[in-house]
């Protein structure tokens, strides 16, 4: 883990090849739809209990406490899928929303939006720059299947605007994050990132899970938090 801490740092992501075993990814496959449709994704994961349970599970704490301390806690679960139906194209973005309990207009927050009957706004860099992604492959993500890319070093530049990303492409060549069925990938949300529609689209499941280690403006709250968190 040593290594990924310096790389988190560093680069803004790291790869863990080998993570989920056999029986974890049977049980998430069998407790996950069968079928996103068009759609390519479902929020608010962690009303799902086996994804809530998995946040908290020894092992993945110990991919997140080394970067964000021993009181973080897991704000937000997405799962993303890529099929003949759902080949969808991500352009180069940094991931600004956090999911919030209810809209409370203060300074440095906005602007809102609301996605799946879930509030969500956009904090100060300060907020972003204190919380880490987990994503954990349920598919191999290959060359052929729409892997995330990322530009290293991204994440450290705070929050960007659209007119800032050429010239980021232009600097820093990108990476392409190739990951076996049951392996995972770091994720600063500052980092630049993107990914391709599916050149053979089947299933690309990741269960894309954020982590936070502080607390909101006064009167906001972490839509998923529980009673530790919210008391961070």
């Amino acid at each position: 883990m040593t290594n990924s801490i310096g790389e988190i740092d560093s680069s803004g992501f790291a790869l863990i090849p080998t993570f989920l075993g056999p029986d974890g990814l049977g049980a998430l496959e069998r407790a996950l739809p069968e079928s996103l449709g068009e759609n390519g994704g479902i929020r608010n994961l962690l009303d799902i209990p086996l994804v809530a349970d998995l946040a908290e599970r020894t092992a993945v704490r110990g991919l997140v406490e080394p970067i964000l301390g021993q009181g973080a806690f897991p704000v937000r679960a997405i799962l993303f899928d890529k099929t003949p139906v759902a080949n969808w194209k991500v352009s180069w973005h940094q991931d600004l929303t956090i999911a919030v309990t209810k809209r409370i207009d203060v300074p440095g927050y906005g602007p809102w939006s609301e996605k799946a009957g879930v509030w969500h706004v956009q904090p100060p860099a300060a907020v972003l720059e204190g919380m880490l992604a987990v994503r954990l492959h349920i598919d191999a993500s290959g060359v052929t299947n729409g892997p995330l890319r990322v530009l290293p070093g991204s994440h450290r530049a705070g929050k960007l605007g659209d007119a800032d990303i050429p010239a980021w492409r232009a600097r820093i060549g990108e990476q392409i994050c190739l990951v076996p069925r049951g392996g995972a990938v770091l994720m600063r949300p500052l980092l630049l990132h993107a990914s391709s529609p599916a050149l053979e689209p089947q299933h690309r499941r990741v269960i894309h899970i954020e982590f936070a280690s502080g607390r909101l403006a006064s009167g906001l709250e972490w839509r998923w938090a529980k009673d530790r968190a919210r008391a961070a």
